[in-house]
């Protein structure tokens, strides 16, 4: 799945590096209103991936943890990078277990070889 040919992690801290940028040189945007555009970012890649694969419910989830853990730490939630890791590394697991049981593959396995009598 790819958004303007790269990968959505490389588009959302591409995002944030811009608006870091932006903010640093030309608009002085406080630490809140960074942490609302890059909120606004992940709900909207979140929701582009949820439309590209069809069945986006797990990418949809993950995009909007990540959009709600951004919001909460840019609103005042003192948690560190670490701990914002682990907590969206949980997520990302615990959506992944449950797509895995939920998916099949849209081609048949090949048959297994078979030795045979000479």
């Amino acid at each position: 799945m790819k958004i303007f040919g790269r990968e959505p992690a490389l588009v959302l801290g591409l995002v944030a590096a811009a608006v870091k940028l932006v903010s640093a040189f030309w608009l002085h945007t406080s630490v809140n209103q960074q942490a609302l555009v890059n909120t606004v970012a992940a709900a909207a890649v979140a929701l582009i991936i949820a439309f590209q694969v069809h069945d986006g419910v797990g990418a949809a989830f993950l995009g909007f943890t990540q959009a709600a853990i951004a919001a909460a730490v840019g609103f005042g939630l003192h948690w560190s990078p670490d701990n914002q890791a682990v907590v969206f590394a949980f997520v990302s697991a615990a959506v992944a277990a449950y797509t895995r049981t939920q998916v099949t593959a849209p081609v048949l396995a090949p048959a297994l070889n078979r030795p045979t009598a000479i």
